[in-house]
C-alpha cells in the first residue's frame, strides 16, 4: 500500500495515493453530498413511486431511492442502508441508492454513519498524512492541478497514444486513439487504461474502446493485460473483434471525473485557493456561475473569512472559464 496525503478544506476533502512516488489515486469528497455508503438511518418513506418496488425516502436534508421497497405507507419510518452515495450525474443527479434492513425503525434520524474518504483509504491499508492549509501546498506539488485538469478534460496521453474517458447515464466510456501498429499501441492503452480507472476511482460499467484488432490471440493478450494491472474487484467481457471490452467493478459513489464535473467543483477549488497563503482580505473573482453558487452558500464564505481572518468579496467576470477564476488579497 502507499501513503495517502489528505486535505481538509472548505466544504470538500481532497486526497492523492502516493506509491514509490507516483499518483495512483485521486479522490475527491464534498461535505454536502449527503449520507455516505454505509450509513443506517431510519427515513421516512416521502414518495411511493411503485408500490412495493420503489419509492423515495427522507433522510435529514437528503432524499434517496428505496428499491425494493416493503410494504410502508406514505409517511411511514423504515430503517435503512445506504448502498450508493448520490451521484452528480450531468442534467438528472441520482439519488442514494437505499435498501431496507431489520432493525427498530421507531425514531427517525441517522444511526450509523457511512466511512468518510480518511477512514476508507486507512481501511485500504494507506498510511494517512493529514496537510495543513498553510505552508507547502503538498497537494498541488504532487499534481492535483493536473490531475483535476485530466478529469476536466477526459484527456490523459500515455506513451504512444492517448485516453479519452467520456462519462455517460449508461456507462463510463474510455477511448484509444494513436497511431502506428493496432496492437502494439492496444497493449499499451490496456496498461494506462487501468491505472486510468484506478487513478480517476471509476467503477460501474466502464466500456474500453481499443483498435479493431486482428485474430484471437492478440484480444487474449489484451484480456490478460487488462486482468494483471485493473485494481480488484471487477468483471469484463472479452475483447470482441472490434476491439470493445466491458468492465464492471462495483459502484457506491461518484468517481473522480464525475466529481470534478459537478456544478460548484470550480468554487470548491476557488476557496480552497484563496484559504491559502496570509491572513486578511480576499477577493474571488470568478465566472457569473460559480459566484452565483458560492453567493448561495454564505456558510462556506463565512467559513473562508474565519479561515483568513478577513473579509471576503466576490466579483463576477463573465469573461473567465468556469474552472479558471482569481483570488485577491
Amino acid at each position: 500500500m502507499g501513503e495517502a496525503i489528505i486535505e481538509h478544506g472548505i466544504g470538500a476533502v481532497r486526497a492523492l495515493v502516493l506509491e514509490d512516488g507516483i499518483v495512483t489515486e485521486a479522490h475527491f469528497e464534498r461535505d454536502d453530498s449527503g449520507p455516505r455508503a454505509g450509513a443506517v438511518h431510519v427515513a421516512r418513506l416521502t414518495r411511493i413511486l411503485e408500490p412495493g418496488r420503489r419509492g423515495i425516502m427522507r433522510l435529514g436534508d437528503h432524499e434517496g431511492l428505496i428499491e425494493p421497497l416493503p410494504y410502508c405507507p406514505e409517511g411511514g419510518l423504515l430503517r435503512v442502508e445506504v448502498t450508493r452515495d448520490a451521484i452528480p450525474e450531468a442534467g438528472r443527479p441520482r439519488l442514494a441508492k437505499l435498501r431496507n434492513i431489520e432493525g427498530d425503525s421507531a425514531t427517525e434520524g441517522e444511526v450509523q454513519p457511512g466511512a468518510d474518504l480518511a477512514a476508507r483509504l486507512a481501511m485500504a491499508g494507506h498510511r494517512i498524512t493529514r496537510l495543513g492549509s498553510t505552508g507547502e501546498d503538498r497537494l498541488e506539488a504532487e499534481g492535483w492541478g493536473e490531475i483535476v485538469e485530466a478529469a476536466r478534460t477526459g484527456f490523459a496521453a500515455f506513451a504512444g497514444g492517448m485516453l479519452t474517458t467520456s462519462p455517460t447515464p449508461a456507462m463510463t466510456v474510455i477511448d484509444v486513439d494513436g497511431p502506428g501498429d493496432p496492437a502494439a499501441l492496444a497493449e499499451a492503452a490496456a496498461v494506462a487504461t487501468a491505472k486510468a480507472i484506478r487513478r480517476f476511482d471509476l467503477t460501474g460499467s466502464i466500456g474500453v474502446d481499443f483498435p479493431t484488432l486482428e485474430g484471437k490471440a492478440v484480444r487474449t493478450k489484451l484480456g490478460e493485460l487488462l486482468d494483471a494491472n485493473l485494481p480488484p474487484v471487477f468483471e469484463r467481457t472479452a475483447v470482441n473483434g472490434f476491439g470493445f471490452v466491458q468492465i464492471v467493478r462495483p459502484r457506491d459513489r461518484a468517481s473522480f471525473v464525475e466529481q470534478v464535473r459537478a456544478p460548484g467543483f470550480a468554487a470548491l477549488e476557488l476557496l480552497r485557493r484563496a484559504a491559502r497563503g496570509n491572513a486578511g482580505d480576499r477577493t474571488l473573482t470568478a465566472h457569473p456561475v460559480v459566484i452565483a453558487w458560492l453567493t448561495a452558500r454564505p456558510q462556506l464564505i463565512a467559513a473562508l473569512a474565519r479561515a483568513v481572518g478577513g473579509e471576503i468579496r466576490l466579483n463576477a467576470d463573465a469573461g473567465l472559464a468556469i474552472s479558471g477564476g482569481d483570488v485577491h488579497g
